[in-house]
């Protein structure tokens, strides 16, 4: 039975799509069976392992949705042999329309999901940025999720709306959703703002915060260009490095957590204290902070 996890944040340019693109790709590389869900209209995640637009045009992700063909036509295969992708284009935008007036509109993915959920490991979903009627689909029919974060002063804008979509998600929709952890992306390893805020989060956010943390890279910029995740292209860089990395915590973790090793903790409970701890990162003066040359 696959694990589900829902790659979500409000805010744009955080990183969604290429740590959804690379995680996956990654955790094929394990041998891991990862089918990555492209849910943003945008279609970055189809176009970065290069699929061409008239190769799904009639069937993807948004004709599903929509009822219009099971799941699995809309599904396509990678250059990696355990990697799939279930793409989409801008037809996807009207989909949030579409859904409304039908009846079950918040479960049309995770219904979908219960023809092809026996034949991978591991479903990443690529959430558009917003918290809309695509992404309450995502968390209703995900076991979990990720926040993708920027190490920068803006980190915490939105976190706590975030957040209160989940708990009204986990109350009225999907109680078992639980909070895999906070990524943290386009760091840069030169600058001492990045790594005081890093420090900062880590600090209060503790185990919440995932230990691997995701470069600024230049071949993570360039390898959606060439159709590739980074691994395919270029598995020597700091990028590939850090997303092998970050599949191998996963797939730690969750193997720790199904040993039955230690009690895991409640998710909710953790949710709130970062609801609590909020507050204070925002009162930070990031301002003094340096930036190293």
């Amino acid at each position: 039975m696959a694990k589900i996890i829902a790659m979500m944040n409000q805010k744009g340019g955080v990183g969604k799509t290429t740590s959804s693109v690379n995680l996956a790709a990654c955790l094929a590389v394990a041998e891991k069976r990862t089918l990555l869900i492209d849910l943003d209209p945008q279609g970055n995640g189809s176009i970065s392992i290069g699929l061409a637009k008239e190769t799904f045009a009639q069937k993807n992700i948004y004709h599903a949705l929509i009822g219009q063909i099971p799941i699995k036509e809309a599904i396509y295969h990678s250059e990696l042999p355990c990697f799939d992708i279930c793409p989409s284009d801008n037809n996807l935008a009207g989909a949030e329309i579409e859904l409304v007036s039908l009846i079950a509109r918040e479960s049309k993915l995770k219904n979908a999901f219960r023809t092809i959920e026996k034949d991978y490991d591991y479903i990443i979903i690529d959430c558009p940025p917003s918290l809309g009627l695509l992404t309450v689909n995502a968390l209703n029919a995900a076991h979990s999720y990720i926040i993708p974060m920027q190490t920068e002063y803006l980190a915490m804008e939105g976190l706590a709306q975030l957040l209160n979509t989940v708990k009204i998600i986990r109350a009225s929709l999907n109680p078992d959703l639980e909070l895999d952890g906070i990524l943290l992306t386009m760091f840069d390893s030169r600058s001492g703002l990045h790594k005081q805020v890093a420090n900062e989060i880590k600090t209060h956010f503790g185990d919440v915060v995932f230990n691997t943390i995701i470069p600024r890279n230049v071949k993570l910029a360039e390898c959606p260009s060439f159709g590739k995740p980074v691994i395919l292209y270029d598995i020597e860089s700091k990028g590939s490095e850090a997303y092998l990395s970050l599949a191998k915590e996963l797939i730690l973790k969750e193997r720790f957590k199904n040993s039955g090793a230690s009690k895991i903790e409640e998710p909710v409970k953790a949710e709130d204290e970062i609801m609590n701890i909020i507050p204070s990162l925002e009162n930070i003066n990031f301002d003094e902070m340096t930036v190293e040359q």
